[in-house]
């Protein structure tokens, strides 16, 4: 088995890839494994872990010598307590998910939390698997992990999501909205409205209506600096586009913020104004946001969560299906330090759903 080197060698960018390349061990040939992997996530990509060293991750990347399983795994102190949380977003990377490779990816991320050096509670994983779908047939994967002592879970990636699938026709694509969206579509041209593509310079922009649908929504906005680092870590490979609708005047009244691994496009972060809502500003972006990703020959574009019934039918107007993952796994290394560390995500759940209440009557507040 292969062991990820130092932070500094794993983000070197000048390392370039070969015949033979280590993946763990070199950069461009990790992102070209993920990519090729029909699991492959943006959240693997080398680019996430720049992202994530930002505000304090480390990441360890291991992968078995015929790389047909890799992972990345970040690990980071979350607080005062001495033990470190490791995670492994939308991973590990499996080029198929089968009870009997259970075993294998155990292995893999023991060895990342080992390379780690530092006290580690448990590691979650929670694996780009569809729930009761192909590789997980009546929860039999399900069944595997918790036999190979793995247990559910709070998720920290969606649970569920929407995903089109772009190796249709357009117009095949475009039948699949239902009408009273393809309707709303054609009701934004006719007032005007276009969707345009915007470089790094037009990022305050995005954060602009990013924070307004924040407050509208009762949510937080990160900083508008955490949005800019993952431009910078994916657009010089042409992994990230910056969407915007605009009113015939040049008004930004929508925006999508997406991300691509591979044949996949994820929308990751987006928002719209109040104008925009009016002039259905957002329909014409979706569409145009699907449309053109199966131009630029990508073949599944991820809606990227249904946090709540109204979100989920809005999306359902676009097309795709619906896809139930399944969910988060932890793998305890210390139960002591898991004990203490469950106690703590507890009671910052308690404070954040109470602050958020508060910041919601605040938000009606304004409104009224």
């Amino acid at each position: 088995m292969t062991v990820a080197p130092t932070l500094g060698e794993q983000l070197d960018p000048g390392r370039q890839a070969g015949p033979g390349s280590d993946p763990s061990r070199d950069v461009r040939a990790w992102d070209a494994r993920v990519e090729a992997s029909p699991h492959g996530s943006v959240f693997q990509l080398s680019g996430w872990a720049r992202v994530k060293a930002l505000t304090g991750w480390r990441a360890e990347r291991v992968a078995t010598a015929d790389a047909r399983l890799l992972a990345q795994v970040l690990v980071r102190r979350p607080g005062p307590l001495p033990w470190h949380f490791a995670y492994a977003p939308r991973g590990p990377v499996v080029d198929r998910w089968a009870p009997e490779a259970v075993g294998a990816v155990t292995d893999l991320v023991r060895t990342a939390a080992r390379r780690a050096r530092r006290p580690i509670s448990h590691v979650r994983i929670d694996p780009d698997v569809e729930a009761d779908g192909p590789e997980d047939e009546a929860g039999q994967l399900r069944a595997a992990l918790e036999a190979a002592g793995w247990r559910p879970a709070d998720p920290i990636q969606p649970a569920t999501t929407r995903i089109v699938d772009l190796r249709a026709d357009e117009a095949v694509l475009w039948s699949d909205l239902r009408p009273k969206w393809r309707q709303y579509v054609n009701r934004a041209r006719a007032l005007g409205v276009r969707v345009v593509a915007a470089g790094e310079e037009r990022l305050p922009v995005f954060y602009r209506i990013l924070v307004e649908t924040a407050i509208r929504g009762g949510f937080q906005a990160r900083s508008e600096g955490a949005y800019r680092a993952v431009w910078e870590a994916f657009a010089a490979d042409g992994r990230c586009r910056l969407l915007f609708a605009e009113t015939a005047d040049g008004e930004p009244v929508a925006t999508l913020f997406l991300l691509r691994c591979g044949g996949r496009v994820a929308e990751l972060y987006g928002g719209m104004t109040g104008a925009g809502a009016e002039l259905r500003a957002n329909y014409l972006l979706k569409w145009e946001a699907i449309r053109s990703s199966r131009d630029a020959g990508a073949t599944s574009y991820d809606l990227w969560g249904l946090a709540t019934p109204g979100i989920a039918h809005f999306k359902a107007g676009f097309g795709g299906r619906e896809v139930r993952y399944i969910g988060a796994w932890d793998l305890v290394l210390d139960p002591v330090g898991y004990g203490a560390w469950t106690a703590a995500a507890a009671a910052r759940g308690w404070l954040v759903r109470r602050l958020g209440r508060r910041r919601r009557g605040r938000v009606g507040d304004q409104s009224d």
